[in-house]
């Protein structure tokens, strides 16, 4: 020890090197205890916490990453417009939505649903029978449809797509921050991509009822795992108890996220599209044929493109789990809820709840507009 303050006293270099050097050595092990650079397999890339005292929500935030990340906290989340897609005549899921965005910090355009009862037997997509697809699945395609058909005619460069009864979490832009940096991850953007999310993808699923991972798929067996982009120790996931999904997810530490390729979501929540992306999914699900509902045409049309069909449209879809969108059941009256299944109640429900979403924004609307404490709806844990 007095050999090296000796030679530390030699010379004022010397010494500068050697605190230098200190201090690189405590922050490796500082973030090394925090597990900020973790390797989990050959096929997933760990990143860090997204716990932080720092407010993370409200029209004040602007993001903590890279310029290039922190797009995706614009009014418009990082896409070129959000299009949200429902019945004219449900007023109240559009004030519901409108008002939820605008607190959370974005804003959306609302593209008129469709009944499918109006669409004429002319119009309806070869390869589908409009009996078997129910009329109401029909229309929900229309709806769906018609806001692609907006990106394409507005030569958008991408464009988020959700249905109008969506909940999110009221930190939803800090959370697409690691959405977008996973989304990169997994799929090779160049340094400077034009979307935050990079621009490699077709489709990004950031809602859904569940999906799994490709490598679970009868026809990828024997082939090896598709990438993952995992974030670990994520306060916005749920507990254990209380999520839901199509993983397993006991099988993986508490509270993880996921960025991955798709394997085939259910349930089309919310979706976002690149140009490219809305050209194929108006070619597979229209000009082309109908499958079947839109869910699971579109679900069929990732999993195609996951498996490498070279006859296929080879559609690059990344999805998001669990999702960070999801169907908000709202107070009032069961028979509302959904504009495709008919429920026959007249059960009340006293309070809105919505799956595997934290702090809802639905519920917190008047947290955020009093600038309250925000409610946990699984509690404290």
């Amino acid at each position: 020890m007095g050999e090296l303050l000796t030679l530390m006293r030699s010379s004022s270099r010397q010494m500068q090197f050697g605190i230098a050097a200190l201090i690189i050595i405590s922050l490796l092990i500082y973030h090394s205890k925090l597990g900020l650079s973790e390797t989990e397999s050959p096929s997933s890339v760990i990143t860090k916490s997204t716990q932080s005292k720092q407010r993370l929500y409200g029209g004040d935030y602007h993001g903590r990453s890279s310029p290039d990340i922190n797009r995706v906290t614009n009014s418009t989340l990082g896409f070129s417009n959000i299009f949200v897609v429902g019945l004219p005549d449900r007023s109240d899921k559009r004030d519901a939505l409108s008002l939820t965005s605008a607190a959370t910090g974005f804003h959306v355009e609302f593209v008129d649903g469709v009944k499918g009862e109006t669409i004429p037997d002319k119009a309806v997509p070869f390869g589908v029978d409009r009996h078997l697809l129910m009329e109401t699945n029909l229309g929900s395609w229309r709806g769906h449809m018609n806001a692609v058909r907006r990106i394409i005619e507005e030569d958008l460069e991408t464009a988020l797509i959700m249905e109008d009864d969506m909940d999110w979490d009221v930190r939803l832009r800090s959370q697409l921050e690691s959405v977008a940096t996973g989304a990169r991850e997994i799929m090779s953007s160049g340094s400077s991509p034009s979307s935050p999310y990079g621009d490699e993808w077709d489709v990004l699923w950031l809602g859904h009822c569940g999906d799994f991972f490709p490598e679970a798929a009868s026809e990828n067996a024997g082939k090896p795992p598709h990438p993952k982009y995992t974030i670990l120790k994520d306060e916005t996931v749920a507990p254990l108890d209380k999520i839901t999904g199509l993983v397993d997810f006991r099988k993986y530490p508490e509270f993880t996220r996921w960025v991955h390729i798709s394997g085939a979501p259910i349930c089309t929540f919310a979706y976002a599209l690149t140009q490219r992306g809305a050209r194929k999914m108006m070619y597979g699900l229209s000009v082309d044929r109908l499958s079947g509902p839109i869910d699971n045409a579109l679900a069929d049309m990732c999993r195609d493109g996951a498996a490498g069909n070279k006859d296929g449209l080879r559609a690059k879809c990344i999805s998001v789990t669990p999702p960070v969108f999801f169907h908000h059941k709202a107070k009032g009256r069961l028979a509302g809820d959904s504009d495709i299944q008919n429920v026959d109640s007249n059960e009340i429900r006293q309070k809105g709840t919505t799956e595997n979403i934290v702090w809802s924004a639905r519920n917190n609307i008047k947290n955020m507009l009093m600038n309250a404490e925000m409610e946990n709806q699984f509690g404290e844990y």
